[in-house]
């Protein structure tokens, strides 16, 4: 018996920073673009993403014969502490005639890789694409929708929101820092949406107080539920228990994990959700 071949790696599309704007105290607009990006096509649905990927500096990079970044060959000059890093992104925006694609980056100071990049990112600056990937969108046979999450999701809602009937009806809880960190969204008129402000607290504890308080809302309910692991688990509970959405009505992912940095979330995500769906079948939820 033979081993199976490696999987071949997506190799990154090659683009470069078109403009930014500042769109809020903590959030960093980027369009990219360039030729670079010939042949990219996003995902159809409302969570289409891609992954920006962040080499160390001076790291020779090499091109395929299409232009793309050859991957593997970066990979193998580069000692394991070294190697590429990769944070996902929503597809805010695609502009089908200018090729350009629109990334919004949550900044907090100089914490993390993406967000510093974003806000001294210049006109021309190269930017390395890999994707796009995405599978959720809003069902469009749902009495009514819930959207939950904090700024790391809050791009992706805001498509939703966007893409949503104009009959609809539901909620949009987003927890930011504060005031200054809210950006304007366009939703249906039957679609409040509720900023809720972390301020000094701890993160999350505003957005799960909110949604648990919100009256109930027409059944089916189509559910998305983004954000820090910890708040996303115990929102996914409550409308599972208590209120009895399906699985199959509920988008819910931990983009990221209070005390852990995004390698090692990744590294231990595909277990935590094996631990939750566990429990909640042995509770004999569906």
């Amino acid at each position: 018996m033979t081993d199976a071949p490696a999987r071949p790696r997506s190799a990154p599309f090659v683009a470069e920073v078109v403009r930014t704007e500042r769109i809020a105290a903590t959030m960093v607009r980027v369009a990219v673009g360039g030729p670079g990006l010939a042949g990219f096509e996003p995902s159809p649905h409302a969570d289409s993403y891609v992954k920006v990927l962040f080499l160390p500096a001076g790291t020779d990079r090499p091109r395929r014969e299409d232009g793309r970044l050859d991957l593997d060959a970066v990979r193998a000059t580069l000692p394991p502490d070294a190697q590429p890093r990769q944070r996902s992104y929503t597809v805010r925006a695609w502009d089908p005639d200018s090729r350009e694609l629109t990334l919004d980056f949550v900044v907090h100071g100089d914490e993390g890789i993406a967000g510093p990049w974003s806000a001294s990112a210049q006109p021309g600056d190269e930017v390395l694409l890999v994707g796009p990937g995405g599978a959720w969108s809003p069902d469009p046979d749902a009495a009514s929708y819930l959207f939950a999450g904090d700024a790391s999701a809050l791009p992706a809602i805001a498509v939703a929101l966007e893409r949503l009937p104009s009959d609809a009806v539901g909620h949009a809880v987003i927890e930011v820092h504060g005031a200054e960190d809210e950006i304007p969204l366009a939703s249906p008129d039957g679609v409040q949406v509720l900023w809720v402000h972390q301020g000094v607290g701890v993160a999350g504890l505003a957005l799960v107080d909110t949604v648990v308080a919100l009256p109930d809302l027409p059944a089916p309910v189509s559910a998305f539920v983004h954000g820090e692991a910890g708040v996303v688990r115990e929102l996914r509970r409550h409308l599972r228990v208590d209120r009895g959405i399906t699985r199959d009505r509920l988008s819910v992912s931990g983009y990221w994990r209070l005390g852990a940095d995004d390698e090692g979330w990744r590294a231990t995500k595909r277990e935590w959700l094996a631990g939750i769906e566990q429990t909640e079948a042995a509770e004999g939820l569906d």
